[in-house]
């Protein structure tokens, strides 16, 4: 079963990896953190925000000093999507922004697995909730 984390990334809980939702590129173990299996573009912070002052003229510019500031993209190595961008100090190890408990989606996936099959033997459970379709007129 694979189980949707992010816009970019899901988890096939049967392998226990992390796959793009783009391409279906394994990007590495799901216990792991994602962005080990990711390509990386450090970015010079100067390039996403340009100094708002003439830097001849002004020591501060309003733009990110690149010794204090670092920022890295993230990309699928197999279809190229950005998947994650982050704003660190340089030198830093990648943010742990994720950490998955594999073993408690695991449970948790195959009780909604065992509730969809008791509605479909109609045991008289309660249907899952579903979402309303509001369409609109053109």
């Amino acid at each position: 079963m694979k189980v949707l984390i992010t816009e970019y990334l899901r988890i096939d809980l049967d392998t226990e990896k992390w796959e793009c939702r783009n391409c279906n590129h394994v990007i590495g173990p799901a216990r792991e953190l994602y962005k080990e299996g990711l390509l990386v573009h450090h970015r010079d912070p100067r390039e996403i925000h340009p100094s708002l002052l003439d830097p001849k003229k002004y020591a501060k510019t309003f733009s990110p000093d690149p010794e204090w500031c670092a920022i890295l993209e993230y990309y699928c190595p197999g279809c190229g999507t950005l998947v994650e961008a982050e704003y660190t100090v340089p030198g830093h190890p990648p943010v742990r922004d994720l950490e998955i408990d594999v073993d408690a989606l695991k449970v948790q996936w195959s009780k909604r697995k065992e509730e969809k099959v008791h509605v479909a033997a109609g045991d008289g459970s309660p249907p899952p909730l579903r979402r309303q379709h509001h369409g609109h007129s053109h």
